[in-house]
């Protein structure tokens, strides 16, 4: 197997300017780097990574800590996360929590103990206990979508109050002004922050958002489908109604065909997402778009910038990316007379 001497025999240059060609520590010249790279690519030359780390105080290793890997969010963020990192010449350790906040602590504290470059994580709730854990480490660290509260600690999320006010301006332009909506888990912030602007936007449009309209799920496909036959069930009164994703939205979907309700005849609905499944189905569904791929880059050039750094890494960096609203065929003006649970329940009569 070569070793570094070959290589610096190879293209006429020290040890110890291919070193620096190969880890760039120092700048060399671009004939002296050309030179390198290609007396490494004839030779077959491979590195000694841990040797390698050990000298410039890098892995090149970045941890991604994600609440599940199934759900299509979670999927697209691993994917553009590692898209990014390895534009920059990082690799990524992946692991999910599965929406436990032990295991979540165990897994961030696994990642410390490897002495990875950076962390991006995406909590598990309000239940987090990571806290604890990032005032112990001078380990550079991003929260992506589910922020803190703490402005010392980096994040990149979504602006969650605007997704919900997009919706709403929606609907009530279409006509709507009784309204339902599905949320996420409510001790998740996002999902909070989600239905405050939906709320405020409706009531200022002077529309309705009834508390008995508003039923808490958990983002999967069978908690929209019990939500939705919850509100119809206990008689609330509203023409459109807001899925906080697109799991639920189709789950609901689901429930108002076997019931045999339109969408968009009777109920408009709309999604967030913007999930494959959302413009495959008929009807197509509208919804939010994240901007999944702009979060993953920043997250990944704010850890790169910061590591290696001697300061204590701690600055007030919060990015803020906006929602596009996409309107597909779910959404439509409300129905003239009834809301449709009354005209179904007046047709069971």
């Amino acid at each position: 197997m070569p070793s570094l001497k070959d290589v610096a025999r190879l293209a006429g240059v020290s040890t110890s300017t291919v070193s620096r060609a190969i880890n760039g520590t120092i700048p060399v010249s671009e004939e002296t780097r050309l030179r390198v790279e290609k007396a490494v690519r004839d030779m077959g030359y491979k590195p000694n990574l841990v040797a390698q780390s050990l000298r410039i105080k890098s892995t090149r290793l970045l941890g991604l800590v994600v609440p599940e890997m199934q759900h299509e969010t979670f999927i697209s963020f691993i994917r553009f996360t590692e898209e990014a990192a390895e534009a920059k010449g990082y690799n990524l350790i992946i692991g999910s929590t599965n929406s436990d906040p032990d295991r979540e602590e165990r897994f961030i504290e696994n990642l410390i103990r490897r002495n990875i470059d950076g962390i991006i994580f995406s909590r598990v709730s309000d239940k987090s206990h990571v806290l604890k854990i990032l005032d112990r480490t001078k380990i550079p660290v991003v929260i992506i979508d589910r922020t803190l509260e703490r402005e010392d600690i980096p994040s990149v999320v979504m602006d969650n109050y605007e997704s919900g006010k997009l919706v709403a301006e929606h609907l009530l332009s279409l006509g709507h002004r009784a309204f339902a909506c599905i949320t996420g888990p409510l001790d998740i912030a996002i999902n909070r922050d989600r239905l405050a602007g939906f709320r405020d936007t409706v009531l200022a449009g002077g529309g309705t958002l009834e508390d008995k309209c508003i039923y808490e799920g958990n983002f999967k496909f069978e908690s929209g489908k019990k939500g939705i036959a919850y509100l119809l069930d206990t008689g609330a009164r509203f023409t459109a109604l807001w899925a906080q994703n697109d799991y639920m939205a189709v789950g609901v979907l689901n429930l108002l065909s076997d019931r045999g309700i339109a969408v968009p005849g009777e109920i408009s609905v709309a999604g967030l997402d913007n999930i494959q499944q959302s413009w495959m189905m008929r009807p197509s569904l509208t919804t939010v778009a994240q901007p999944f791929r702009e979060m993953c880059t920043h997250a990944v050039d704010i850890i790169i910038d910061r590591a290696g750094r001697e300061d204590d890494n701690r600055e007030k960096i919060r990015v803020m990316l906006k929602p596009e609203l996409i309107v597909r065929e779910t959404t439509a003006r409300p129905p003239e007379g009834s809301f449709a649970a009354e005209r179904k329940e007046v047709e069971r009569k």
